[in-house]
């Protein structure tokens, strides 16, 4: 889960990055366009530091399973209330391809935790 929380935070990194360069490029530059990077921030910081610190991996992994959940409903709860005005633009690819980084770490987070306890049962 280390690995995948640090690959899902550079994705979530380069999404907000051009994101914000598409925008500044355009015109319509907005600071909001950032908002995956830092999420992207938040998953690399929790996968590095869990890679450093064995004993803190079950719990920071934890909360990147949080975050992820928290990048999740934030986009797709956006998305949802504007489902009837939603066109195609930089902002709402952005939207969901941030929301589907989000919903891919989360499941595989689930799973990988479910499989970790199982596991343990099973000594």
């Amino acid at each position: 889960m280390v690995s995948t929380s640090i690959i899902c935070g550079i994705l979530l990194l380069l999404i907000g990055i051009i994101g914000y360069v598409h925008g500044v490029t355009t015109g319509h530059g907005s600071p909001t366009a950032l908002i995956p990077a830092l999420f992207g921030i938040l998953l690399i910081i929790l996968g590095a530091v869990s890679q450093m610190k064995e004993g803190l991996r079950k719990h920071l992994m934890h909360a990147a399973a949080v975050v992820a959940l928290l990048g999740f409903l934030a986009t797709a709860g956006r998305l949802v209330s504007k489902i009837g005005d939603l066109s195609f633009s930089a902002a709402v690819v952005s939207q969901v391809a941030m929301a589907l980084v989000c919903l891919v770490f989360l499941v595989l987070a689930i799973r990988s935790f479910s499989a970790a306890r199982r596991a343990r049962a099973d000594d």
